[in-house]
């Protein structure tokens, strides 16, 4: 477990309770005492310093003293469209997704999709995001999307901002090199096992989008979102 903490709507001068495996873990593996200190976040960007004020059985209570406007993320927006894979998969695509830097996560409901993104389904990932987030840093939360039928999405991307969409067929990635490298809205989208549609290809590439193969192999969804995502986190981030 992370040695940061998450607690909603913080302010200085507020308490907060950290209760269950988060208050346990700060007492019996961070050793805290009264008047320690612990790393807090909620999401909004910032990250904060919290002084233990009271131990108990039922939790650990902390006063927030201190906010510092810490950022850890891309200097530009990125936001990952993909057709969940099922199970675990997904836990794994939204925490590396989350390490990545990726603004917004928005699950597409394709003709060859395998997994729903119900309301159940948000709140787990979210929950997700809230775990990768203390591990890895980021004071801010990435978002999970509503889902969207993809051939909508398509059209209502910003077409002012750059879009690489995973296909087969299309051309290498890299080998393009007019692609935009001040963008500050860049928008990918991963297809589910079988790939997109045809129909959901034509519909992609009316609305603008620009179709990139991630090589000759098969990748998983999973996989094929974090190398997609990683190439534009991190080569993008150095331009």
């Amino acid at each position: 477990m992370s040695e940061r903490f998450f607690a909603a709507n913080l302010t200085v001068g507020s308490h907060i309770m950290l209760s269950g495996d988060e208050g346990r873990h700060l007492v019996t593996v961070m050793r805290a005492k009264v008047g320690g200190e612990a790393t807090l976040f909620d999401g909004s960007g910032a990250e904060f310093t919290g002084r233990i004020s009271e131990i108990r059985k039922s939790g650990v209570t902390l006063e927030v003293v201190e906010r510092r406007e810490i950022s850890r993320e891309l200097p530009f927006q990125l936001t990952l469209a993909v057709a969940l894979p099922r199970g675990e998969r997904q836990k794994w695509l939204v925490e590396k997704a989350t390490e990545l830097g990726v603004s917004r996560l928005v699950p597409l409901e394709t003709e060859r999709g395998v997994a729903v993104a119900n309301d159940s389904a948000i709140e787990r990932l979210q929950r997700q995001v809230i775990e990768a987030s203390k591990q890895c840093g980021r004071n801010r939360l990435m978002e999970i999307g509503q889902p969207f039928v993809a051939a909508e999405y398509f059209r209502r991307a910003n077409a002012q901002g750059v879009r690489l969409l995973a296909d087969p067929t299309g051309e290498p990635l890299g080998s393009n090199e007019s692609t935009r490298q001040d963008a500050d809205d860049w928008q990918i989208a991963i297809g589910p096992e079988g790939g997109f549609t045809v129909a959901e290809l034509a519909e992609a590439k009316f609305a603008g989008w620009r179709s990139v193969s991630l090589g000759p192999r098969i990748l998983r969804v999973e996989t094929a979102a974090l190398a997609l995502t990683a190439w534009v986190a991190l080569r993008i981030s150095k331009a």
